[in-house]
């Protein structure tokens, strides 16, 4: 039994623009490109056999449209593949992985100062001549998920304000938070040096011995706004860790470990930024 990726339905950005898609697949003549049940096998969606069923039972898209032609021959490079509904990535060449960058290291490629960094951790994949983004950065004290990728139009719109990707970040504070006061603080909003900033949502997890555990959910990019975020409210940050970068959890993943991000996970960010 086949099962599809799990729907995202997750709403556009508000001030974003979506270009409309191409209705219907270029066919390609017998010898160009590649059938696309080897297309999806190789993807990791389903075996050749089982792709072809998903074709049967109309669950595959090319370019916007319900594909039920089996051989159908498509260009892997350019073809905007979706299964389900959840974008298929099938160019071999991408590379998307998850890090959990450890505490004291520098979310750089390259330091100038030889100080630990994300490049120390991917040099390997450089070498072997991937070019790598990070998507987004931590600040040294902050450990937790930045995720890699050589695909330069997915981390543009990632780390672009107006697509509102959340991330989450757990945070040990100064001070036990009581009470709903904080919350609402930080949800109205608080103004900053650099203009105001607010959370999308705040959860206090744990409280004792003087501190408190908080988990905070925003879509705010800006320099070292979770921890001055929380400082405005009284309860400066003493340990930091993000743990989502929209669909992907980091888990129980080790610091300074890598992983493949899975097929679901990566359709999920190619719909949560329009793509």
């Amino acid at each position: 039994m086949v099962t599809g990726p799990v729907l995202n339905n997750a709403k556009p950005a508000r001030r974003q623009h979506v270009e409309p898609e191409a209705q219907g697949p270029k066919k390609l003549p017998w010898g160009e490109g590649e059938r696309l049940q080897k297309v999806l096998a190789k993807a990791g969606v389903a075996s050749r056999r089982a792709a072809e069923e998903l074709i049967n039972q109309g669950r595959v898209e090319v370019d916007g449209a319900i594909v039920r032609e089996q051989g159908l021959r498509i260009d892997p490079d350019h073809a905007v593949v979706r299964v389900d509904g959840v974008r298929v990535v099938v160019r071999d060449e991408q590379v998307y992985l998850a890090l959990n960058k450890p505490k004291g290291w520098q979310s750089t490629m390259a330091d100038e100062m030889n100080r630990p960094c994300v490049g120390d951790i991917v040099a390997e994949r450089v070498v072997a001549g991937q070019r790598l983004f990070h998507v987004g950065r931590l600040d040294a004290d902050t450990e937790g998920l930045l995720l890699l990728t050589n695909d330069g139009d997915l981390a543009h719109r990632l780390m672009h304000p107006s697509f509102e990707v959340s991330k989450t970040y757990l945070a040990t504070v100064a001070g036990e938070i009581h009470g709903r006061e904080v919350g609402k603080r930080l949800r109205d909003g608080v103004e900053l040096e650099d203009g105001p900033a607010k959370v999308d949502r705040f959860q206090v997890l744990e409280v004792g011995e003087g501190k408190s555990l908080v988990k905070v959910v925003l879509h705010e990019g800006r320099k070292h706004i979770v921890r001055r975020l929380l400082a405005a409210v009284g309860h400066p940050v003493t340990a930091l860790v993000r743990t989502n970068i929209g669909p992907v959890a980091l888990g129980d993943q080790r610091p300074g470990t890598l992983r493949v991000l899975g097929r679901d996970e990566i359709g999920k960010l190619y719909e949560a930024v329009s793509l």
